[in-house]
């Protein structure tokens, strides 16, 4: 059954906290080490597959930008999958984004994200 309740960030599994945390600070090796070793990490239809793809991608995403990130929502989905919707702005073409941080988490680690638009 899904559960759709907006939780504040100390609430959201350790994992995923952690995990944005080193994301927002830009800190793709700690970000990279909540990833399982064939986690699937996907960002605007392309994906990344293994620890080593993910890496690289966290490591350059949005590198040519400069912009903040706040959450602004968060729900469990059940014991595995959790979102997180965060709002970027910033120098980026549009300026203002938000986007749901999709996560399945597996032994503790995460097995695969799902970037995308949240839904208007």
């Amino acid at each position: 059954m899904t559960q759709h309740t907006d939780l504040p960030s100390d609430l959201l599994p350790t994992t995923v906290r952690e995990f944005l945390t080193a994301h927002v600070a830009r800190d793709a090796d700690t970000a990279s080490s909540f990833l399982a070793e064939d986690a699937v990490v996907v960002d605007q239809g392309e994906t990344f597959r293994g620890r080593e793809e993910a890496h690289a991608f966290l490591r350059d995403a949005g590198s040519e930008f400069e912009y903040t990130t706040e959450q602004i929502g968060a729900h469990r989905v059940d014991d595995a999958h959790w979102v997180v919707t965060v709002r970027l702005e910033g120098t980026f073409p549009g300026g203002v984004a938000d986007l749901d941080y999709r996560f399945a988490l597996r032994n503790g680690l995460v097995a695969e994200l799902v970037i995308a638009n949240h839904p208007a």
